[in-house]
């Protein structure tokens, strides 16, 4: 099958009018240009779409453990299915052959993990109050079951078989839907085989926004403290007794190994409860998330108590299991012959998009108008780059000389308007707040465009790279559309003969984050993705580049270059 490179003419005033209009579009910062009539002008504007091939690829086996974050919940995506979020992590003191002095006895053990949460005002007494919503997924007053388990599994921090870290992979689609499996290079774990004893269940858990206030002391040496909304539960006593106080002096306590062999961590299990949930993005790496367990013990002055802290700390050890039901969609790895009609960008083990530039042929016309039918990539750099009198291209300062410039290159992107989707909330549709992040695939960093793109704003990523990866937004017809710019990347090819890569496509919620995650025994060239990809459950779905798929519709990659009259 073949694909026509066509260029449709423009005069120079529309084609300003139109650049005008794409530069202004909210998903890209504004651009200034000034206007000069076509009559001064002493060159021609024009555009034409490059030929591109898009297809799905199924994500398993992928890197969970030293995320930057962590998922925990039940989330129901109406065009996907379930996805269940729990953790596995270890815990570590914050100091080491503890004395706990004469008396030691347990006034309480909390638990405290933070959400990602920003201040968002304050209350009628000028404290300030805050905002979760960046951080939550699905219904805030959606119950599910939380229990926080002794983990009885040992988390590796080496690999016995390499000289690396020990990685931890998903296996969300095991079939199983209650217990939560990690993979390795070699083995599968069942962590629910691995649970001690319990710890802390809550039937109804929901996430809040709300302060938490905590009170010390009575009378005039009473205090309170405000903490960021956070996971805070308290513990069973009994336990840490035996666990920490009864060790007083003992090998267990002595260093960070020892502890970690004697007490393996945490199992924090999600559960739903109903039809539909919540999921949160926790902050375990904060210095705010710990276990604290709250003591007094003999003063030197006799009869008087004191009050003192042992605070353990989560290690970096920690992973997040999936547990996924897509009973809405079968994912599966798409045609890389003629691409597919719709694309699927899921997170939590879900799937991407991978873009294949310059797919096929292209017809190459010359400068006597005579045709030829070439491998796209060619019909490409005849077109835009000079030629000598033996047909070859011109290299000045190792740099191919151009005979139109490139002034702006996009890949616009449709959304699938039949998708189902809850009803707008606020005022603002389902999606509105999804980005599409593109990275390059053979070299696991992202596009040329993102690194130089300036509008970084990592405390606020739905403003971030605004340049390079432009917001959702609806045209004039009311579809809804991306656009991502790869005027750099078209460039790199055409002036240095870059290698054309091929270019993924995930669904992100903080397009700041380049970190990746590793897929276990990947046998195509995906190897790695962007780990933010994996701490979202959302899931979108696009129109892709098949034939099959409207015109108007079709994914394409535009082409805006100047050319001297």
């Amino acid at each position: 099958m073949k694909k026509i490179f066509k260029a449709l003419k423009f005069t120079c005033l529309s084609l300003f009018t139109t650049l005008c209009f794409v530069a202004c579009d909210k998903e890209f910062v504004n651009v200034k240009s000034n206007v000069i009539g076509e009559e001064n002008a002493n060159f021609n504007t024009d555009n034409n779409s490059i030929p591109i091939l898009a297809y799905n690829k199924k994500l398993s086996a992928l890197q969970i453990n030293n995320l930057s974050a962590n998922l925990f919940g039940v989330y129901n995506d109406l065009a996907y299915g379930s996805t269940t979020a729990s953790i596995v992590t270890q815990v570590v003191p914050n100091s080491f052959n503890p004395d706990f002095g004469e008396n030691p006895e347990i006034e309480s053990v909390i638990l405290r993990i933070p959400y990602f949460s920003k201040p968002d005002g304050t209350d009628n007494e000028g404290n300030t109050t805050y905002s979760i919503k960046d951080s939550l997924f699905g219904n805030a007053n959606a119950p599910i079951k939380l229990s926080i388990y002794q983990n009885n599994y040992f988390l590796r921090d080496f690999n016995p078989d390499s000289e690396g870290a020990q990685n931890y992979f998903s296996n969300g689609n095991s079939g199983n839907e209650t217990d939560n499996f990690a993979l390795t290079e070699n083995a599968t774990i069942n962590f629910d085989e691995y649970k001690g004893e319990l710890l802390y269940k809550d039937e109804n858990f929901t996430p809040s926004s709300e302060v938490i206030v905590v009170t010390t002391g009575e009378g005039d040496d009473e205090t309170s403290e405000r903490l960021t909304p956070s996971i805070r539960v308290p513990l069973d006593k009994a336990f840490w007794e035996t666990l920490i106080f009864d060790k007083e002096g003992q090998p267990e306590l002595s260093n960070s190994n020892n502890f970690k062999n004697y007490f393996r961590g945490l199992h924090i299990k999600a559960e739903a409860t109903g039809d539909n949930g919540n999921m949160v993005l926790l902050d375990l790496g904060s210095t705010d998330s710990s276990i604290t367990i709250n003591y007094t013990k003999d003063s030197t002055v006799e009869g008087e108590r004191v009050d003192a802290t042992y605070v353990l700390k989560f290690s970096e050890n920690r992973l997040n299991t999936i547990i996924n039901k897509y009973d809405q969609v079968t994912l599966t790895n798409g045609n890389t012959e003629t691409g597919d009609d719709k694309l699927y960008l899921k997170g939590a083990e879900g799937s991407m998009a991978v873009v294949e530039l310059f797919s096929g042929e292209a017809e190459y016309k010359d400068e006597n108008d005579n045709v030829s039918i070439l491998p796209a990539i060619d019909a490409f750099k005849k077109t835009y780059r000079k030629l000598d009198e033996n047909g070859d291209y011109i290299k000045e300062n190792d740099k191919y000389v151009l005979k139109k410039l490139i002034n702006d290159v996009q890949l616009v992107i449709y959304e699938d308007e039949n998708m189902p989707t809850p009803p707008p909330v606020d005022d603002k549709d389902y999606h509105h707040a999804d980005r599409i992040y593109a990275f390059d695939i053979k070299n696991d960093l992202p596009t040329i465009d993102y690194l130089i793109d300036q509008t970084d704003d990592p405390s606020n990523p739905f403003n971030s790279k605004l340049i390079s990866l432009g917001r959702r937004f609806k045209d004039d017809n009311g579809r809804a559309k991306y656009k991502i710019r790869l005027t750099e990347h078209i460039k790199n090819i055409l002036l240095r003969d870059s290698t054309n890569t091929k270019l993924g496509l995930v669904l992100s919620t903080n397009v700041t984050a380049t970190q990746n995650a590793e897929i276990l025994n990947s046998e195509d060239d995906v190897k790695n993705i962007p780990a933010a990809a994996f701490l979202t459950p959302r899931g979108t779905i696009l129109h892709g580049t098949k034939e099959s798929v409207p015109q108007d519709r079709r994914m394409r990659l535009d082409v805006f270059f100047t050319k001297p009259k």
